[in-house]
């Protein structure tokens, strides 16, 4: 029978975002969340046991989940899923390739390199997981890189057969028996394989198929002009993700970091520039809203992609000429504008070296 493990809705408002932090922090394969309004985050987490193989249908308020290579380092029981948006959508972000999900479709996910997933849509979004040991699965199936962070089809196929049947256990009331548990078991871990040995076999799901220039770029209509703009876009969309880098970035635009940075010479600045910039505006904002006074210093830098705290109070006292606590306290002492956002504070420019 499914379970509940997790449900905010038992907690005080307060501590429902750093509860769930604690409770993804604890599992198997430790992660992180983020979410843009932390005083309003909400979610439920249900658990469906079947032998070797679990399914998680996770409801949550919009918010990234993410694994670093630290967390790697920490645990891994080196899990195979697939994962697919119940209500909402999803985007699936892993090998330097991002999926956007929505309806049936499904990710591949690999607990033992980094991933991101954004969970996002009106009301309370939610997906589901299955997760099963890499070790279970087909020798051919075991490798499968170049699925990852792809776009796969769940609403027709092999994959609608997987989709539907994750949906259908997940959403019945009455308990399974023992011999129940032991055959679902087998049908999940068999579809599973099926479904993955089904794109693994496929050459064109084998290759990006993006044409690459001499110098790594990919063949496209847009130009500079037009390029930039959209990839300012999508690093302001994914500043909360920590592995954020010029190397993600160039990867989700099809084109080699050596262009990307060419394209930055127009804009008189680097991507990593750019990115340490716009995250230390936003944790500045974050510092003086009164609205998240109770949310700690940390979780502020944690919410902006900034890993490490020590690194996070170097840069924001080089930016700011004060440390983000000093900040956070002289902001408090200064009445909110008339629109009730955060108070308006003299702040210098974020300087773009060093």
């Amino acid at each position: 029978m499914i379970r509940t493990v997790f449900r905010s809705d038992d907690l005080p408002p307060g501590e429902r975002l750093a509860r769930f932090e604690d409770f993804l922090d604890g599992t198997s394969h430790p992660m992180r969340v983020t979410t843009a309004d932390p005083a309003r985050f909400r979610a439920t987490v249900r658990v469906l046991d079947l032998g070797p193989v679990s399914v998680v249908h996770l409801t949550c308020s919009p918010a990234v989940v993410w694994r670093t290579e630290r967390l790697i380092r920490r645990a891994d029981p080196e899990l195979c899923s697939v994962l697919f948006p119940h209500r909402g959508a999803l985007r699936v972000a892993q090998a330097h390739r991002e999926a956007a999900l929505t309806g049936r479709d499904f990710a591949l996910c690999d607990s033992s390199r980094p991933f991101r997933v954004l969970v996002s849509g009106p009301g309370t979004p939610a997906l589901i997981q299955a997760r099963a040991p890499r070790a279970l699965l087909p020798a051919p199936v075991r490798r499968t890189d170049h699925l990852l962070g792809r776009r796969l089809p769940g609403r027709e196929g092999l994959g609608a057969l997987l989709t539907q049947f994750l949906t259908d256990v997940t959403a019945a009331p009455a308990p399974y028996s023992g011999s129940d548990v032991s055959r679902l078991s087998s049908v999940a871990l068999d579809l599973l394989a099926t479904v993955l040995a089904h794109h693994a076999d496929d050459d064109g799901a084998a290759r990006d198929g993006a044409a690459r220039t001499r110098d790594g770029a990919a063949q496209t209509q847009d130009g500079p002009r037009e390029l930039l703009p959209r990839i300012e876009a999508f690093i302001a969309e994914h500043l909360a993700d920590p592995e954020l880098s010029p190397g993600t970035v160039a990867a989700a635009h099809h084109i080699s970091v050596r262009y990307l940075h060419r394209l930055f010479q127009l804009r008189d600045t680097t991507v990593t520039e750019l990115i340490r910039r716009l995250r230390l505006e936003r944790a500045r904002r974050d510092l003086a809203d009164p609205r998240l006074r109770d949310l700690p210093v940390h979780r502020v830098a944690a919410r902006w992609g900034f890993a490490e705290h020590s690194a996070f109070t170097r840069a924001f006292r080089t930016a700011y000429g004060v440390p983000p606590r000093d900040y956070r306290r002289r902001a408090g002492r200064v009445p909110a504008d008339s629109s009730g956002g955060p108070p308006c504070l003299p702040v210098p420019p974020v300087p773009l070296g060093g």
